[in-house]
């Protein structure tokens, strides 16, 4: 009669069978985010944790989900989505926190993950901003996101990027008094003050 393995051995055969960091491949690092219970990114054979997100941090993203839900939803018949895995590159994975696609019937809107989208939302995490205003900027562009919005509650703005030959140029630093807009949707305005108290 075969033993019973118990969860606890299973957790240590799992942990002894992973790869070292710098070694995952993209289907290892899918069949852990399918499974995982946390948000992780990938690049470089390399996995990337997210701090799990705070209330100011969810607040945010809720205002924000549902003006460009209303807008790209309603209007235009896109799709929004929170937090979905977008595949930027071969062998690399971001989880930006708001994704829209213009357009729902886009061939790059999949179930497990997106393979592109025309706009992209983070909401800077106190933990490293770099990773939202540099290493960020830099995956989106290069995956030739047309737009990338930095949201940053500490410091009270709102960023728009635009795709401009390949690389980002700001098409505004919004604060809270003022309106931030989009070169992507020109109908969306949105007071930066309703969505950073």
């Amino acid at each position: 009669m075969a033993a019973v393995t118990t969860q606890a051995q299973a957790d240590a055969l799992l942990l002894d069978s992973r790869p070292a960091q710098g070694m995952w491949r993209e289907r290892d690092y899918l069949w852990l985010a399918d499974r995982g219970a946390r948000r992780v990114e990938f690049a470089a054979g390399r996995l990337e944790e997210l701090p799990i997100p705070t209330d100011m941090h969810q607040t945010v993203l809720a205002r924000l989900f549902r003006l460009f839900d209303a807008h790209v939803g309603g209007l235009l018949g896109g799709v929004v989505r929170f937090a979905l895995r977008l595949r930027i590159g071969e062998g690399k994975f971001r989880e930006p926190d708001l994704l829209v696609l213009r357009n729902a019937q886009d061939a790059r809107r999949g179930e497990r993950y997106w393979s592109g989208a025309d706009l992209v939302v983070e909401v800077v995490s106190p933990d490293d901003p770099d990773r939202d205003y540099v290493a960020k900027r830099a995956d989106y562009a290069a995956a030739r996101i047309s737009e990338y919005w930095i949201v940053d509650p500490a410091a009270g703005r709102v960023t728009v990027l635009a795709l401009r030959n390949a690389k980002y140029v700001e098409h505004g630093v919004f604060h809270r008094s003022e309106n931030a807009t989009s070169a992507l949707l020109p109908d969306l305005s949105v007071a930066v003050a309703s969505i950073i108290r």
